[in-house]
């Protein structure tokens, strides 16, 4: 069977990685990948904004199923393009993925439909936006309304802030057309995880809860990012919560897009806010999310091949089983380039140490060094250590995740950890605190049933 994976990053690798663990003899093609999807998989240059020539590949090569990684191309219609000449593939169509690709169509779907959410409202023009916000008070969110690559979201903690992240958004476009309207929203408190469904288009599965740190710093200080690490599972994620996410707020929006008329297809991601209310949606994303990928299908103990091929076929996943776990746990530190997440510095060497049982190295934001031998392999291994990796360089701002998987949640995110700070590039940032809420939890509990601990 002939798979191909759009994208270059490292939910990419990490797509390849588990698709391979299921299956040792898929042959798959990633468009454009990396270096280290390289090492399992035939990496062609085609970028994923080139739908045309991805739908030549993808004839050509008579693929069997394409799996979509990033947003954009599903923004695009890369779906409709694939469905209309016969190809199955993963993702939703462009009108479906507006559950991501619009922050206003969201919001009008969950009001429409009843599933919790902040109040929000939507701004074309500074004044206006500036009404709201005086009108919520701070602290206050404020949105692009668009695609802005996971950096679109300002929490405003006076109302100064929100007043510069508006007049940035509107006035100078920080965020292109994606900022042209703003979200002006209220302000949250709680704690956030993000939970996964694969959608048929009318049934869902649910994937264990992860969480990711947003924030550049330890302590979760300093700017937004599109993530600095992720861990998995989360204790929060409880069953009852499970059937609340799953019926009230999942399974209600696969049923209003089916009566719309754009049923939604695909990896449905919600990302939650866990407040004294109960669970609100903070976004929808209508793909996988990094670095949370990373973090959960090291722990994918049941296959995801088959499920995706069940959805891509237009198939029913009513009767299919729900998946199943590994009992450990999987923490995943990004490690990010000088300058991220402002002006990212490429063409850093990187240096990796010798390979450890249970930690995958994940590439994204690397390039093939200029004058390096490339690896030349006709059966790819599925557990290629990062030592095969041909000689590399930074290329983007978040370069790897690295994925550690351990009976413990304790002992994953020091093993994530130690590994990520023997991996060297100059101008290497880091956190070194991933899973904190929950360890902290851990403390908690534990002082709690010991007094004296």
């Amino acid at each position: 069977m002939k798979i191909l994976i759009v994208g270059g990053g490292a939910r990419e690798h990490a797509i390849a990685w588990k698709l391979l663990q299921d299956d040792p003899t898929l042959d798959i093609l990633a468009a454009p990948g990396n270096p280290g999807i390289g090492t399992l998989a035939r990496c062609v240059p085609i970028q994923s904004d080139d739908l045309q020539g991805l739908l030549r590949l993808a004839q050509t090569e008579a693929i069997d199923l394409t799996v979509v990684g990033p947003e954009a191309p599903l923004d695009a219609g890369i779906a409709d393009l694939f469905r209309a000449s016969g190809l199955p593939i993963f993702g939703p169509t462009r009108a479906a993925a507006r559950i991501e690709t619009s922050k206003r169509f969201a919001k009008e779907l969950m009001a429409r439909v009843g599933v919790p959410t902040a109040r929000a409202s939507h701004h074309s023009s500074v004044d206006s936006a500036l009404d709201a916000a005086r009108a919520l008070g701070a602290p206050v969110v404020i949105k692009a309304s668009g695609l802005a690559a996971g950096k679109g979201v300002v929490v405003a903690s006076t109302l100064a802030e929100a007043e510069h992240a508006i007049k940035e958004m509107l006035d100078d476009g920080v965020f292109g057309a994606a900022g042209s309207e703003v979200l002006v929203e209220e302000f949250m408190q709680g704690e956030e995880v993000s939970i996964f469904a694969i959608c048929d288009g009318q049934h869902s599965r649910l994937m264990i809860a992860a969480q990711d740190h947003k924030r550049l710093g330890d302590g979760d200080v300093g700017p937004n990012t599109g993530g600095m690490g992720a861990y998995a599972p989360v204790s929060l994620d409880t069953p009852a919560l499970r059937k609340f996410v799953k019926a009230q707020i999942i399974d209600r929006i696969l049923a209003a897009m089916q009566e719309e008329g754009h049923p939604f297809t695909g990896l449905l991601y919600a990302g939650l806010m866990l407040t004294r209310s109960g669970p609100m949606v903070v976004e929808f994303n209508c793909r996988f999310g990094d670095p949370e990928t990373q973090a959960l299908l090291p722990l994918m103990a049941s296959s995801l091949l088959q499920p995706m091929l069940t959805v891509a076929h237009g198939e029913t996943l009513a009767n299919s089983p729900e998946f199943e776990w590994l009992a450990d746990s999987c923490v995943t530190t990004v490690l990010a380039a000088a300058g991220y997440p402002a002006q990212v510095r490429k063409g850093d060497s990187i240096s990796f140490p010798a390979p450890e049982d249970g930690v995958y190295v994940f590439h994204a934001g690397t390039r093939i060094a200029a004058g390096a031998a490339t690896r030349d392999s006709d059966a790819p291994s599925s557990d290629a250590p990062s030592s095969d990796v041909p000689s590399v360089v930074t290329s983007g701002g978040r370069v790897l995740s690295v994925s550690a998987v351990a009976p413990t949640l304790r002992s994953a995110a020091t093993i994530s950890a130690r590994y990520a700070e023997r991996i060297g590039f100059a101008g290497k940032q880091m956190r070194h605190d991933i899973g904190w809420r929950e360890l902290h939890r851990e403390i908690e509990e534990l002082h709690d049933g010991h007094p004296d601990a």
